[in-house]
């Protein structure tokens, strides 16, 4: 696998200058799996057209990528390129001073990229990175298994028919649902997709403006709704301590018939089944979160993600004129039509050649609300406490009461 064929080497850079022919290096760090290897062939047609400047493309895991970016942002050795998220904890980036204002490169960006996603990376009117990719979190459940269990996915669509999906799939005496709960950052695609639900498209702005905060009843009653689902006991054995990577591979291995996640999963759960192959594509299917009754929120209301690159502060002028040449439709074609993610570049929908997709590529161009991730959005303290506090409430080990009072209390302080 990619990640292990680079984990001794993920940090190299930081103690090994580039190689002596190359009069400047762009080092280039980020968490995908799927990325990685059309990142790098793109840098290598960079490299070649670009004599004296050598890109380094380098993978490391998520959390790995997480723990250790705010110490290598204040080192000398800062990598030039980070993947971002971006959301709060962009903002959070760039108010410490960490990341460079491009906003001299915003007319060349705007003639290869969709406006929304573009936007998503302007803060305070000023371009501080780029939309890279698009995704879309749902269920993605194992048709075959599904089948077995005699579950109809249409019965899904509102909340008490997935859970009455979920009892039924645990009496086939097949696991209902796959969890990385040990990363804890799958847990709060459940708590978030409540809230949306339950809320609508301004509960969570109305929040962050101070409107009662999270003291709005809707935040606890999304923790009750997690808590009846975890109340079922539909994860798969020891999913406290599973990891994100295994819980993909495990999904790959048929060893559980859903898995709330985003579409990058399609490459997950093949790289880290037990055969390197997982699920072939026609196995897989897709399905939006349920409804709720009475709720806010319709299912066209979507949660995921506008993941790009910053640029970070200092870095050479050949970092930005990296990703012009990567974010354009023909060095983004391959991501399109392998299916290793949904590019935010124009003109790429003509190269997704993977039905499925394609569906999820329409489905976020037509969503009705396109949400970041909760733990993203809300900068990394509030999110942080929003991870711990979806998996503490699936866990039984605190009261959605209890867990909406710390999530409030988390941005009071931060």
């Amino acid at each position: 696998m990619i990640r292990k064929a680079l984990a001794g080497a993920a940090f190299a850079f930081l103690i090994a200058g580039g190689p002596a022919a190359a009069d400047v290096t762009v080092h280039m760090l980020h968490v995908s799996v799927a990325g990685q290897p059309v990142w790098s062939k793109v840098a290598e047609e960079y490299n070649k057209a670009h004599p004296g400047v050598k890109v380094v493309v380098e993978y490391l895991e998520n959390e790995a990528f997480k723990a250790k970016l705010p110490t290598l942002l204040q080192s000398n050795d800062k990598p030039n390129i980070i993947y971002s998220w971006a959301g709060g904890v962009m903002k959070a980036q760039i108010e410490a001073g960490y990341i460079e204002d491009i906003s001299a490169a915003k007319a060349d960006f705007e003639k290869t990229i969709y406006p929304a996603p573009l936007n998503a990376y302007v803060v305070d009117g000023k371009l501080y990175g780029i939309p890279n990719e698009l995704s879309q979190v749902g269920f993605f459940y194992n048709k075959a298994l599904m089948q077995k269990a005699g579950v109809d996915p249409a019965s899904m669509a509102d909340w008490d028919g997935f859970l009455a999906a979920v009892k039924k799939i645990k009496a086939a005496g097949i696991t209902p649902i796959i969890m990385g709960g040990g990363e804890k950052w799958p847990m709060h695609f459940y708590w978030s997709y409540l809230v949306m639900r339950l809320g609508g498209s301004s509960v969570l702005n109305d929040a962050e403006a101070g409107k009662d905060g999270f003291k709005n009843p809707v935040f606890a009653e999304a923790g009750k709704k997690l808590k009846e689902l975890s109340d079922l006991q539909p994860y798969q054995e020891g999913w406290l301590s599973t990891l994100f990577p295994a819980s993909g591979g495990m999904f790959g291995d048929q060893k559980g018939a859903l898995d709330l996640m985003g579409n990058w999963v399609l490459n997950t759960q093949k790289e880290n089944a037990a055969d390197g192959k997982g699920l072939a594509m026609d196995q897989i299917g897709f399905a939006p979160f349920p409804s709720l009754p009475g709720g806010k929120g319709k299912v066209t209301d979507t949660l995921g993600g506008v993941q790009g690159f910053l640029v970070t502060k200092g870095s050479p002028p050949e970092a930005v004129d990296f990703l012009k040449f990567l974010e354009t439709a023909e060095q983004q074609k391959e991501a399109a039509t392998i299916g290793a993610y949904i590019p935010a570049v124009k003109g790429t929908d003509a190269f997704i050649t993977n039905p499925m997709v394609a569906a999820i590529a329409k489905s976020v161009a037509t969503s009705t609300w396109h949400q970041n991730f909760f733990d993203q959005d809300l900068g990394p303290a509030v999110g942080r406490v929003v991870n711990d506090m979806s998996v503490a409430i699936a866990a039984g080990e605190s009261s959605p009461e209890d867990a909406a009072a710390a999530i409030q209390e988390a941005w009071d302080q931060r």
